[in-house]
């Protein structure tokens, strides 16, 4: 373990890298923006607009298709997207298969700690249907930070409160916005190439599995940086 900047904390994304929910996200997305005319295709999802938040998402969409999106309206279409989600994944099963036992695993070594763009009471809800409430310090959900990914501060948030520096927590992400955050902000950043290629995501290390999570890789991360 390197002795400067021994692993002391690590951060999980939620949304690609422990829940199976993006594909339900899109869904949600489109079915809101089809009376509009707009349909977003995975590729370009995965391309343009994964890594925001709602608000984000719903900006972005806006202003790529010139819609007349005030305010009012994207918080109208937040609260609907966040009502139709939770139907979704209130039946269980969104969490990838290996999530339980990498959590676990990790948990006994390092606490843990989400930092996502979805909103907390989706984290929360997927999180009670896998049974991991308990495995969890602490989540920094969408709305907890003035800036969202892929500013660094909901990363940066992570590390206070985990009470511990940026340089001694580790960030497991899919996703670029995610990877940008957690690096500007300092941490070491592992990426599961669960939804981008892993030629793509440029992190201090790469897996294709939770399963490849294990306390031995992560201090063999820790060692090299």
């Amino acid at each position: 373990m390197n002795p400067l900047n021994p692993v002391r904390a690590i951060v999980f994304d939620f949304d690609g890298v422990l829940a199976d929910s993006e594909m339900l996200h899109l869904r949600v997305y489109n079915e809101l923006l089809a009376p509009s005319g707009v349909q977003i295709g995975k590729a370009q999802y995965c391309e343009r607009y994964l890594g925001f938040d709602d608000e984000g998402v719903f900006q972005q969409v806006a202003i790529d298709h010139r819609l007349m999106l005030g305010d009012e309206e994207i918080d109208l279409l937040i609260e609907e997207k966040a009502a139709r989600f939770e139907a979704l994944v209130a039946s269980g099963g969104v969490l990838y298969p290996a999530a339980a036992a990498c959590v676990r695993r990790l948990g006994a070594e390092w606490p843990l700690a989400i930092c996502s763009g979805a909103r907390r009471s989706e984290i929360e809800l997927i999180l009670r249907g896998g049974g991991l409430t308990d495995a969890f310090r602490f989540i920094v959900a969408s709305g907890d930070t003035d800036a969202g990914k892929p500013a660094p501060d909901p990363y940066a948030r992570a590390a206070m409160l985990h009470g511990v520096p940026p340089q001694q927590c580790v960030a497991i992400e899919d996703s670029h916005a995610g990877i940008d955050s957690a690096r500007t902000a300092g941490l070491r950043t592992i990426a599961i190439s669960t939804t981008y290629p892993r030629e793509t995501l440029k992190a201090d290390a790469l897996v294709d599995s939770l399963d490849e999570l294990t306390v031995e890789f992560v201090r063999r991360l820790a060692d090299k940086h």
